[in-house]
């Protein structure tokens, strides 16, 4: 197949991309960045440079291109800005499916994320409502999700993974991310908030599954949510961190997500079934 990957030089699309034409498709990745344009030419891609928010530009891109399959894995993680990820999410998301529909492309695969479900005790599945009344801001985060998923369904096969938190190479929880130097420095207190993980060698691979998965929406986490209090002390000690500090509490909205869907309708099985596994195989 021909198969458009926007975003390709970010944390998942670096690792999607070589797994895509190993398996023997013919793969364009798109960056708005020069300085990615090798790194996506030596995975066997071909490399397209763009900016998402030029909806005339991803019309004429994609109109040239014709893919068989469009895989979103836009994000705008790097300032850790809430407000410029939910940007790219509506503005860049209704660029990238209009261009898509005019092309007449019949699939899209989605990243969006498991940690926007309403408040609730046990683990959101995907019929749980999305927090659509959250307060600022995390309302921001919810209606950049919210736009994404409605934006995605448009194109006749569409398929939304709502992954877990991110780890592994690359990502804020690697050794020099960004959580790592905090739990380092111990500003990150262990709390009784419920997180569900994926490793990002497993969202990649989900990416690629998912070309043959139907229509739908999947949440794409571990098989083990867990506490902050239950977590957190064992990522700090894979790290060789201090030991966290406890605070009691957590927000009504730190539930974790099931992947009892993906599982028995999609037969996913994750190379890594749980952080406790993960963290002290990535941070070897």
């Amino acid at each position: 197949m021909k198969i458009f990957v926007a975003g390709a030089s970010g944390v998942i699309g670096r690792l999607l991309l070589p797994k895509l034409v190993q398996a023997g498709h013919d793969v364009i990745g798109m960056t708005r960045k020069e300085e990615q344009r090798q790194a996506i030419e030596q995975t066997g891609a071909k490399a397209v440079l763009a900016d998402v928010f030029d909806r005339e530009q991803m019309v004429s891109i994609l109109a040239k291109i014709k893919p068989d399959v469009v895989i979103h894995q836009l994000t705008s993680l790097s300032q850790g800005s809430s407000a410029e990820n939910a940007r790219i999410r509506i503005e860049g998301t209704r660029n990238l499916v209009d261009a898509a529909k005019q092309a007449k492309v019949q699939k899209i695969i989605a990243q969006s994320i498991s940690w926007a479900y309403e408040p609730g005790t046990t683990p959101a599945t995907e019929e749980t409502a999305l927090d659509m009344f959250a307060p600022m801001p995390r309302n921001t985060t919810i209606n950049g999700v919210v736009a994404l998923e409605e934006y995605v369904k448009e194109i006749p096969v569409h398929v939304i993974l709502r992954y877990g938190t991110l780890y592994g190479p690359a990502t804020w929880y690697a050794k020099n991310g960004d959580t790592a130097i905090k739990v380092m420095n111990q500003e990150v207190k262990a709390t009784d908030g419920v997180s569900s993980f994926v490793h990002v060698d497993d969202a990649a691979n989900v990416a690629l599954l998912a070309l043959d998965w139907p229509t739908g929406t999947y949440n794409i986490v571990d098989d083990e949510p867990a506490k902050g209090v239950d977590w957190l002390p064992v990522y700090a000690q894979a790290l060789g961190a201090p030991a966290p500090d406890i605070q009691s509490g957590a927000a009504q909205w730190e539930r974790g997500a099931s992947k009892h869907k993906v599982k028995n309708e999609c037969g996913w099985v994750p190379e890594y079934p749980t952080w406790r596994i993960g963290f002290a195989k990535s941070l070897q």
